[in-house]
């Protein structure tokens, strides 16, 4: 026997299932597998499910965590044999005003029917079914669309046949939401039936949706249209899905259009290569130029995936004219989804095509006044340069890259810093110097913090690529010349600049050239460079010889304890630990 104190927080636990507070209400309904555990199987079924069913009428997101666990609960109430018990409250969770307890109602009762054994699901699920596809209030029916698929493949030839007609019925409903969720639900419910049945039953009750007056029940079909070719077959699909795919893609609402360009695609794979060139991409071609800038966003998203199922040739003939096209596009949006997937295209076109049709409209893009068209082009260049080659990146795309460098808007010259080392290693140390290394040096006096703490980073990972002869010859000097910047700001990013170097350089040039310009920063006026030069020491530690450590930095970090300003002493003595 259990003792009193071990059941008393189970004790708590039910008293707080009937509290004032939700907050309490749903941390009690979330340990509801506790309870039922410490109850036992026998007292779960007679009175705590029972006492659930009566608590129904609660707050939303109270009802919402209990319709999600009792969807949990099929092994605290005897195993599958018994959970039957289980659908009285879900039923009535299903019924409710709110669509999110709905759908979780949903998909417990999904959850449970796997659970139930033949016998049970026809005795107590399928009447369960029937009565919300039957009931009068709405949100009944459309709970119950969702319920056809979990019950179908478990029932005798007869019950199957009036889930078939209850499906039909609710893809007819009077109600739109109704219609919606049969729409909605097909693709899952189809899925179960016989395969003899989907060219009839299936294809009639899909027809009459696409055929629907409202959009909304327009547009949910569409989404079914890619599970129904799969289990169709190409001939199938061909002949029954492709040409409602063609009607949606001029549907007269744009959200139908919409949902038809981020669909369509999915059709490619089913129908092969010949037939996508013949009669999907023209339908995609009317998508790309669809007068609602949405749907020719969506479309856009699906350029590279085209242009690579249908090959280079067709792309140039049938895509590529749509693309220029949208590349000047009146829409910024419209141009910055352009701006992501063009890139795609070049490795597909090859180089010839490249430069001559994708390469002005990339220039162009790089150009453009809306910044994130400009990152978008950034973050993919590397796919066009390993098309291209090194000659042509320097004739045509580094005059574009100096000028972004240099661009108004702070987050464009960060994100083609970013891509600065990747260029470094393209284009080797003598070309990079000349075009790019002064840039480098001047990000450090950005007025933007972040990019001057990103420039420091950048420097550190380009003398990775270029090593350490490189920051001798050209880093140093440019850093030096400049540490006595009269702006302390700038002061401390050159020196977090040259201490970043650290790890880069000889030991011999740490120690002659970087670590005297860090010591001088004792004398600086402004405490915030004191205290800074004692961060960057620390950093430096690991990479000097233990005797300039004691005979030069810990002296130095010692004096500094004794700083006017306490944030100096806090960083000195912080810094003094790595010395150890």
């Amino acid at each position: 026997m259990e003792s009193t104190d071990d059941l008393y927080p189970i004790a708590v636990l039910i008293d707080e299932l009937k509290n004032e507070e939700m907050a309490l209400r749903l941390n009690s309904l979330r340990r509801l597998g506790t309870i039922a555990l410490a109850l036992g199987e026998d007292r779960t079924r007679e009175e705590l499910i029972p006492f659930l069913n009566e608590s129904i009428d609660d707050e939303d997101e109270v009802l919402q965590v209990l319709a999600e666990e009792l969807g949990n609960m099929v092994p605290y109430v005897g195993g599958a044999e018994h959970a039957f018990h289980l659908l009285p409250p879900l039923e009535q969770l299903a019924t409710v005003e709110e669509t999110l307890v709905r759908d979780k109602a949903v998909e417990s009762l999904c959850k449970v029917a796997e659970e139930l054994s033949p016998s049970s699901l026809q005795l107590h699920y399928v009447p369960l079914v029937t009565r919300l596809s039957k009931a009068e209030w709405f949100t009944s029916r459309v709970s119950a669309c969702g319920l056809f698929a979990a019950a179908y493949e478990k029932c005798n030839p007869e019950m199957k046949a009036e889930l078939r007609a209850g499906y039909n019925m609710l893809c007819n409903d009077e109600t739109p939401m109704v219609r919606r969720a049969s729409a909605q639900h097909l693709g899952a419910y189809a899925a179960k039936l016989e395969k003899n049945l989907l060219e009839t039953d299936v294809m009639t009750m899909f027809t009459n949706l696409t055929q629907d007056d409202q959009d909304s029940v327009r547009l949910l079909a569409v989404e079914s249209c890619s599970p129904l070719a799969k289990l169709l077959g190409k001939g199938a699909c061909v002949s029954k899905i492709l040409p409602i795919v063609q009607k949606f893609s001029a549907d007269k609402s744009w959200r139908v259009r919409y949902m038809t360009a981020q669909q369509i695609y999915d059709l490619c794979e089913m129908v092969g290569r010949d037939i996508t060139i013949s009669e999907v991409v023209p339908s995609y071609g009317k998508l790309l130029r669809d007068n609602e800038a949405e749907v020719r966003i969506a479309a856009a998203g699906k350029v590279s995936h085209f242009c690579a199922f249908i090959g280079a040739e067709a792309s140039l003939r049938e895509i590529l004219p749509s693309v220029k096209e949208l590349a000047g596009d009146t829409s910024q949006h419209v141009r910055a989804v352009v701006a992501g997937m063009i890139m795609g295209i070049a490795p597909i076109l090859g180089r010839n095509d490249t430069i001559d049709q994708l390469l002005p409209v990339i220039l162009d893009l790089l150009r453009d006044e809306y910044p994130d068209v400009r990152l978008n082009i950034i973050s993919k260049l590397e796919q066009v340069i390993n098309v291209i080659g090194i000659n042509l990146l320097q004739k045509n795309l580094l005059p574009a890259i100096v000028a972004l460098a240099e661009d108004k808007h702070w987050r464009v010259r960060l994100a083609i810093m970013e891509y600065f080392p990747q260029l470094a290693s393209i284009l080797g140390v003598s070309n990079f110097d000349t075009v790019l290394g002064n840039l480098c040096i001047n990000w450090l006096k950005d007025q933007v913090h972040a990019i001057r703490h990103a420039a420091a980073t950048n420097l550190k990972k380009l003398a990775e690529t270029f090593g350490h002869e490189w920051v001798q010859e050209f880093v140093m000097p440019a850093l030096l010349d400049k540490v006595q910047n009269p702006h302390y700001l700038y002061r401390m990013t050159i020196l977090e600049a040259i201490a970043a170097m650290s790890g880069t350089v000889k030991r011999e040039v740490l120690t002659t050239v970087v670590l005297p310009e860090i010591l001088k920063t004792s004398s600086d006026a402004v405490p915030n460079v004191r205290f800074h030069g004692c961060k960057l020491m620390k950093t430096m530690i690991p990479h000097m010889d233990k005797n300039t450590v004691e005979n030069t930095v810990k002296p130095w970090l010692t004096d500094l304890q004794e700083d006017d300003d306490h944030d100096v002493q806090f960083f000195s003595r912080d810094a003094l630990t790595a010395c150890q």
